[in-house]
């Protein structure tokens, strides 16, 4: 019989110089995880308290993503609980890059050139969907074709950065990502222990979506930052470029950010002002949301 503790999973994740990072532990590679215990008042509480004592990191936003309850999984654990944390510190072990394990969401590239992410889809996703779609039987092939396309922004469809975890599941479903274990060719992306990536896919998914209306974004930069340091945090999580100009219409049109007063002389030109959040924006807008700048 499979042990049917509870088991929390810590997506721990922060932005330093630019890159999104995430802290992982252990051989082989696996996010943070430990047992609920019964002294923990919620989960959440009990996530908080069991990653800053194993890691010694202070969690600023904590969000429940889902709980993974597939008797077949693992039989050392049947129930696991994934959390998301926001953090600012990135000292210590263990930090990695996000787009190590999904590559293909990476989609940043100055004007006019080509994002790495967006080649590797033509060149390497794109041909194992089409086997995919391929192999299904007659009926199945308009809804795999379908379904590649919107994911994958084909045949001329867009983009969507929030579908980082139904990407993931579809490379999955389709044979081509090492986890599935059809030992034929796969994408590239560092794999993980056990569902862990599956994991992170699903915190990708929901911190994308996440930054498009509510300010979760501010958990991630410092108590003061320039506007251009502020679209690049977004751009880092997002996976792909915002319109300068519109972005900082959004965000100071909406009344997110204040100066503070100084500048700073440390973006290579001209001292740039300095703002910082305004956290009374939290109590105004609690029912309506606070819509931060799409990023499409």
């Amino acid at each position: 019989m499979p042990d049917l503790s509870a088991e929390l999973v810590a997506v721990v994740t922060a932005v330093d110089a630019d890159v999104p990072v995430l802290l992982t532990a252990g051989e082989p590679e696996r996010l943070p995880a430990g047992p609920l215990r019964s002294d923990h008042r919620s989960m959440q509480s009990g996530l908080s308290a069991w990653v800053e004592q194993q890691t010694g990191h202070r969690l600023g936003y904590v969000e429940q993503l889902y709980t993974f309850a597939d008797s077949g999984r693992d039989e050392r654990r049947a129930i696991s609980v994934s959390y998301l944390g926001l953090t600012r510190t990135t000292d210590g072990p263990g930090w990695q890059d996000w787009y190590a394990y999904f590559p293909w969401e990476d989609r940043r590239a100055p004007s006019g050139v080509v994002p790495a992410a967006a080649a590797m889809v033509d060149d390497l996703v794109r041909p194992a969907l089409d086997a995919w779609v391929a192999a299904g039987t007659t009926d199945e092939r308009d809804r795999r074709r379908r379904r590649a396309d919107i994911c994958f922004g084909l045949g001329g469809r867009h983009w969507s950065p929030e579908l980082a975890l139904q990407r993931y599941e579809l490379l999955y479903e389709s044979g081509a990502i090492p986890e599935a274990g059809t030992g034929g060719p796969t994408v590239p992306g560092q794999a993980m222990q056990s569902d862990h990536r599956r994991i992170l896919a699903t915190a990708l998914s929901r911190l994308r979506a996440k930054i498009q209306y509510r300010p979760v974004v501010f958990e991630l930069v410092p108590d003061s930052f320039t506007l251009g340091q502020l679209q690049r945090t977004v751009e880092a999580l997002a996976g792909q470029p915002l319109h300068k100009q519109n972005f900082r219409r959004l965000v100071t049109g909406q009344e997110l950010v204040e100066e503070t007063g100084s500048s700073s002389s440390q973006t290579g030109g001209r001292p740039a002002r300095l703002y910082r959040f305004r956290r009374d924006v939290l109590d105004e807008r609690h029912v309506a949301g606070t819509k931060l700048p799409s990023v499409r």
